[in-house]
């Protein structure tokens, strides 16, 4: 357990900052905690901090000793229209990293225009949950490859890069494919809840431009409708402009924006 003083104002006592926990933070004013830290790693094997206090003088002590302990490089994720939150991570040397804008997608075929739309001769949508294992790891590796050895997998969705030992499929359940039939061609992830997130839409490089991304896009979309969805999420990186225009066509709109910040 590491415990420093901090004189913040807040009362004649002086702020304990304590890590109480592995990767966990308490600032105590007078026994009463007045601000929370927690450090966790990603899937992807970064590290990623968040910090919850009410006063800037607290926040920031949160901010300087949890650096001091932890190994570089850090990262955090704010709501780019939360100025005060995103301020406090600046002072605290973090700077921006990404972008990413949250999409809402309606999924009525009537508002999307999907309604008519098929896959392309020869490839049949497999649905979620019923798709080849084997298959569906070599489509993703294939299409990881493609992107890395363009724009960078870090022009994908925070939440898909990919994890240290190389498994980048967590749960196969939730992809459904486009099949052709001796391999997969491409592939869409959705996570179900109450908010449904289209995490993933990917095409293989040699069979883009026929039209598989939308199909994909028109069953996904078409499963949630019918099971009483009226609209699901997405985030897409602010470079991607094939995906802004891809999801922009079908009648999504963005809703807000995340900054990734990086120390």
């Amino acid at each position: 357990m590491d415990t420093k003083p901090f004189t913040s104002g807040l009362s004649e006592h002086a702020v304990m900052i304590t890590r109480v926990a592995e990767g966990q933070w308490h600032a105590l004013d007078d026994d009463l905690v007045v601000g929370r830290g927690h450090a966790e790693h990603r899937p992807d094997g970064r590290l990623f901090v968040s910090i919850d206090a009410w006063h800037d003088a607290v926040f920031d002590r949160l901010a300087e000793a949890m650096p001091a302990v932890l190994p570089a490089p850090l990262y955090t994720v704010v709501d780019e229209a939360d100025v005060e939150l995103t301020a406090g991570w600046r002072r605290a040397g973090f700077t921006i990293r990404r972008r990413e804008w949250e999409y809402v997608v309606p999924t009525d075929p009537r508002v999307t225009g999907l309604n008519e739309v098929l896959p392309p001769s020869g490839v049949t949508i497999v649905p979620a949950g019923e798709a080849d294992e084997r298959l569906l790891r070599a489509v993703d590796r294939a299409i990881r490859d493609e992107v890395e050895a363009t724009v960078g997998w870090q022009s994908m969705p925070a939440e898909v890069m990919s994890r240290p030992e190389g498994d980048t499929i967590v749960d196969p359940s939730k992809y459904a494919v486009a099949a052709a039939p001796d391999r997969y061609l491409g592939l869409i992830r959705v996570v179900p809840g109450n908010r449904p997130r289209i995490g993933l839409v990917a095409v293989r490089a040699d069979e883009q431009r026929r039209g598989i991304a939308r199909a994909l896009l028109a069953h996904a979309l078409g499963t949630l409708h019918r099971s009483g969805f009226a609209a699901a999420w997405t985030e897409v990186h602010e470079a991607n402009q094939a995906a802004s225009a891809l999801f922009e066509d079908i009648g999504a709109r963005p809703m807000s924006s995340n900054l990734e910040l990086v120390r």
